[in-house]
């Protein structure tokens, strides 16, 4: 990986007390850099980020429409959700559309990020299960694929029909063989791939509506979903529920762990990746809000862009003490 620069400050006082390093790259419709900051061949996981890529196959391959599946289970198969009630009730529903239960996902538990779910399973005494798992939906849809192709139960075997049809979607849409792999969170794999690669399957995916093969419809089809219900694919308090909103129909974002962001733009027809070297949310956060600033599809000042990007650090007080912004020379004019 090569060498990261400074992106995101945080001061206390008149003092930089921390930073945080990293990459991005912008790519527009034909693949090639916009604009770059540190090394776009940096090779990285993706993590999350990527959930729309290996949702590709559940539509290329007729499994989505051969189910009936909604616009609202297309943007649970993207999502990192939160495993709150409007989650949880939907992936269970889907499951039993299948005719499946908890026990055919291969995600593992996961506690609930949603604060009601959490307590309530504490109150309940009642452990959390596969279902709350932030994956769930993406592991519904590949359980929908699998049952489609008829593939044996363990779907997150990187050799399985199901990750396989994944990888082909991926090194399609990056424009790059993969280098390798690596367990995700949720136990499948996640493909390797360059800055650049990834911000250029996110270019794929803002441009795919003005193209007409099978594989554009299915990545604009996935896009809508995601921009249509953005409290599916992450929930409430996540950066990226709260960004789409702010941003109807003007964009689809994504987080993956580790501080990997990307950024779906179907009004520009760009595509947005970064990775932040330390893994801190804060920063990624923090970045793609003002590359979005930098973009026009945000106002600085917006309540939303305000919470990710120029956030005023308070003392338990409320009193002010400092700031996270990116660093001084980040936004330029394209």
């Amino acid at each position: 990986m090569g060498k990261a620069v400074p992106l995101v400050e945080v001061w206390r006082g008149a003092l930089l007390e921390s930073a945080h390093s990293g990459h991005a790259v912008i790519c527009d419709a034909k693949g090639q850099i916009v604009a770059s900051w540190g090394d776009p061949q940096a090779v990285i996981y993706p993590r999350s980020s990527c959930k729309m890529i290996q949702a590709l196959p559940l539509l290329t391959s007729g499994a989505a429409d051969r189910y009936g599946l909604t616009t609202e289970q297309l943007a649970l198969a993207c999502a990192s959700h939160n495993g709150a009630a409007i989650h949880t009730t939907r992936v269970t529903k889907w499951l039993d559309q299948l005719g499946l239960t908890e026990a055919d996902l291969r995600c593992g538990p996961q506690d609930p990020a949603d604060t009601e779910a959490h307590e309530g399973l504490i109150l309940a005494h009642e452990k959390p299960c596969q279902i709350h798992n932030n994956c769930s939906g993406k592991h519904s849809g590949f359980l929908t694929l699998n049952q489609y192709m008829g593939g044996d139960p363990e779907y997150t075997e990187v050799d399985h029909p199901v990750q396989q049809a994944a990888l082909a979607a991926f090194e399609e849409v990056t424009g790059e063989d993969s280098p390798g792999y690596g367990i995700d969170g949720c136990s499948a794999p996640n493909f390797a791939t360059t800055l650049l690669g990834l911000g250029r399957a996110m270019a794929w995916f803002a441009t795919a509506g003005q193209r007409s093969d099978q594989g554009s419809a299915a990545g604009a089809r996935l896009v809508q979903a995601m921009m249509k219900h953005p409290e599916l694919v992450a929930g409430e308090g996540r950066a990226c529920t709260a960004l789409m909103r702010a941003m109807p129909g003007r964009a689809a974002v994504k987080t993956g762990a580790e501080g990997v962001f990307t950024g779906i733009l179907p009004e520009l027809g760009l595509g947005v990746a970064l990775k932040i070297t330390d893994g801190t949310t804060r920063a990624s956060e923090c970045t793609m809000t003002a590359l979005l600033i930098m973009l026009g599809l945000i106002e600085a000042e917006n309540p939303v862009a305000r919470s990710y990007c120029n956030v005023p650090i308070r003392s338990r007080r409320g009193l002010d003490a400092g700031v996270i912004r990116p660093v001084a020379d980040f936004i330029r004019p394209l």
